[in-house]
């Protein structure tokens, strides 16, 4: 034995205990609880990345409310607390767990630097809220009810596709899945219009999901983690019988519950789905870099560009683990952490550069570090203040770089964006990539 052995024996003796990456038992994640130091990277930009203290913080939750529970900081402490039932349920404690858009930039942040799963306990609380009986959020329980009653979040009763007219052509069987999501259908049908009319003008051929609904993106994201499982489980074989190859949506929140919180729930990796789940905006740069796609027709705008949350830090693959963890949180086997490097950073980058007559000005927090508008998983639903706060704080930035228009690759921001600049009077363009690429392609198909 080593001197350095002699010294430390207890490196090697300290029983290892199981742990698994499953937020259906908050007792998994309490050393991560119990090692977060309050250093703040979850709220702060990187200092590396940060030009100056303007725009500097990337917590909407926290910089809307500066206290300490709003935080994931905070967090974590009650998180501590409710895993070993030492404090209760109440209204307040409800809303400290629920206003947050889990947004993803706490995570990528604290794996900067301690690689804790801070995104994964977030969601673990909501699960424990669920378990315990005190949650979901009343207006929660309307909209999943919604969602179980009609399949739609909105309890709409007209046809799913009442948005589509002649020009949308969709095929009877191809190798690509259109998953036109909730938004696209209701509210924001412009978007679906655009992105069948820049695949039509590609040659790519598509169909769409015979009697398609909800996602489940809001049903998962506040708890209700059987409910999930069971659309999770009926929508995978809808597409595993089409026979599709790629499953396409032009949603951020539908990419990231089909990539990453499908496989979550069923307990397999991402990648055996059956199935590639892709965002409208990696087919269309794929299409571009193929030749296929001819954006021709100029735009003339000065645009900023929104990094998405569910399409940038949050859609890295799902892979289960089960494992041990012994000294200094060392893990057995070894683990990959999710740290949002597999977002979708350059593909719609790539396909604004090409619009002719876009001049694209990225703004000071972008990419990884990109402030949520808090528009969806339910967040403006149940706290509409916040939604509106991080929306309109975003739309400032949007201005400080003196941009005429922003645009997302997600119909929930572009809502959320929608609303705000429109209840403060602002005369900024809000589009979705889809949108804007359509415009290009229009003199193409003539």
């Amino acid at each position: 034995m080593s001197v350095i052995d002699k010294k430390h024996p207890e490196r090697y003796d300290t029983p290892k205990e199981p742990f698994a990456l499953n937020i259906e038992n908050l007792s998994n994640f309490v050393y991560d609880m119990q090692h977060c130091i309050k250093c703040k990277g979850c709220y702060w930009v990187d200092h590396t990345y940060m030009p100056g203290m303007k725009h500097s913080v990337r917590c909407p939750s926290n910089l809307w409310k500066e206290f300490d529970s709003y935080g994931a900081f905070g967090k974590m402490r009650i998180g501590l607390k409710l895993e070993k039932n030492e404090i209760e349920w109440s209204d307040h404690l409800l809303e400290l767990i629920y206003a947050d858009p889990l947004c993803g930039a706490c995570d990528v942040g604290c794996k900067r630097n301690l690689d804790l799963e801070v995104g994964l306990t977030l969601e673990a609380l909501r699960v424990k809220a669920v378990q315990d009986g005190a949650g979901p959020l009343p207006v929660h329980k309307d909209i999943t009810s919604d969602i179980f009653e009609t399949g739609n979040c909105y309890g709409a009763k007209k046809d799913r596709r009442a948005w589509m007219d002649d020009s949308v052509r969709p095929a009877e069987k191809a190798d690509i899945m259109y998953f036109v999501g909730c938004s696209s259908s209701y509210e924001n049908t412009g978007i679906a219009s655009a992105v069948t009319k820049v695949l039509q003008s590609a040659q790519i051929p598509y169909m769409l999901m015979e009697d398609e609904t909800c996602c489940g993106n809001i049903v998962f994201s506040v708890g209700l983690v059987e409910e999930a499982r069971k659309i999770a489980e009926k929508n995978v074989e809808k597409v595993r019988k089409s026979g599709a190859k790629v499953l396409m949506t032009g949603c951020a929140e539908c990419y990231r519950m089909w990539k990453v919180d499908y496989p979550k729930l069923l307990n397999i990796r991402t990648e055996d789905l059956g199935f590639e789940v892709k965002h409208f905006i990696e087919v269309a740069e794929e299409a571009l870099t193929a030749g296929k796609l001819n954006l021709v027709h100029p735009v003339s705008q000065r645009i900023a560009y929104h990094d998405a949350c569910n399409v940038s830090r949050n859609c890295d693959p799902w892979e289960p683990y089960e494992g041990e963890r012994g000294w200094m949180g060392m893990v057995e086997p070894r683990l990959a952490r999710r740290r949002g490097r597999h977002g979708l950073y350059e593909q719609a980058r790539t396909l604004l550069h090409a619009i002719p007559g876009i001049d694209l000005a990225e703004m000071p927090r972008m990419k990884e570090n990109s402030l949520c508008c808090a528009g969806g998983r339910g967040t403006k639903q149940a706290f509409p203040e916040l939604a509106e706060f991080a929306a309109r704080d975003r739309l400032e930035e949007v201005k400080y770089v003196g941009a005429e228009a922003v645009v997302s690759a997600c119909p929930w921001c572009k809502s959320n964006f929608s609303e705000t600049a429109d209840k403060d009077g602002e005369d900024i363009g809000i589009l979705d990539i889809a949108e804007l690429l359509a415009m290009a392609v229009e003199t193409a198909e003539k």
